[in-house]
């Protein structure tokens, strides 16, 4: 058994250590609210975004409007976008993510190329070796649309070059602050009428079809909407993503922070039983001594 001086150590240690984590916990509330904030800022005008380009593509001929839209008969290879952390100590949330992309793309029917977005998703996925094209890593905290406009720009070119006949995201979906879920989403070639998780169409809300008109035409709107509708779209998974680990953080850390208190109440106890062993040692040792000494 440890000795007295030991567990009181212990104890300090474990109480060190539950002031870190109880610390981490509340930055990551505070972050989590200006993330989440962020996520809902960005969801009206992908709502908007998606309505007018599925008005567009949905036109007749859509194979013909535009590279992008076109379903290639043949596909020989794939890329995938893959969203995690640049930091650990938020519980298993990039580990969930690396092992959704592995159960989907360890025996996929395609070879597979990956871009990583967070360091610890690029560090995993290269242990696993797996083909790693770019890398993007250290974003800001808050980042804007040019902050990662680069990857979707770079999955477009991948895609009109054909280096990749189709591109997938995965990321984490923030659903609440306790529940936050993997997820995979097709971006090249758009799927148009193949829906978005979370947006509602104009159609769906109201029952009548909108009328927009278009300047100069089709095709041009489409050379701009479409690119710019891909980045927005991997934006979007970066800021869900973001939200999704500051609250796992947050929940990992407050975990840290309630079993660090459990230790310190059994470390305590285990203390004192050490201590009152202690103590009733010495106090049987004076007896005894008094007691030879009366004799």
């Amino acid at each position: 058994m440890a000795s007295a001086r030991e567990m009181r150590l212990r104890i300090r240690s474990v109480k060190n250590i539950s002031q870190v984590t109880r610390a981490l916990e509340a930055v990551s509330a505070a972050k989590v609210r200006k993330a989440v904030a962020a996520v809902t800022a960005t969801r009206s005008y992908a709502t908007k975004a998606w309505q007018v380009l599925t008005h567009v593509a949905a036109q007749p001929g859509r194979e013909s409007l535009h590279p992008l839209l076109t379903e290639r008969p043949a596909p020989k290879n794939s890329l995938v976008i893959v969203i995690t952390a640049d930091r650990g100590l938020a519980g298993a949330y990039n580990t969930n993510v690396i092992r959704f992309v592995t159960s989907h793309f360890d025996q996929y029917r395609l070879p597979v190329r990956f871009i990583a977005v967070g360091r610890k998703g690029r560090d995993l996925l290269i242990r696993r070796r797996k083909t790693v094209i770019a890398d993007f890593s250290g974003l800001p905290a808050a980042p804007s649309f040019a902050d990662v406009s680069a990857i979707g720009r770079l999955a477009v070119d991948e895609f009109t070059k054909g280096q990749a006949d189709e591109v997938y995201v995965v990321y984490t979906d923030f659903v609440n602050i306790g529940r936050q879920a993997a997820t995979m989403k097709k971006l090249l070639p758009l799927e148009v009428g193949g829906g978005e998780g979370r947006v509602v169409s104009f159609e769906q809300r109201s029952g009548a079809a909108p009328a927009y008109e278009y300047e100069p035409d089709q095709r041009e709107i489409l050379d701009v909407i479409i690119p710019k509708f891909t980045a927005l779209q991997v934006y979007q998974a970066i800021l869900e993503s973001q939200a999704s680990e500051h609250a796992a953080r947050m929940v990992a850390m407050r975990n840290a922070t309630d079993n660090a208190r459990e230790l310190v109440d059994a470390l305590q106890l285990a203390y004192n039983k050490v201590r009152q062993q202690a103590i009733t040692s010495d106090i049987l040792d004076i007896v005894g001594g008094a007691e030879a000494l009366a004799q």
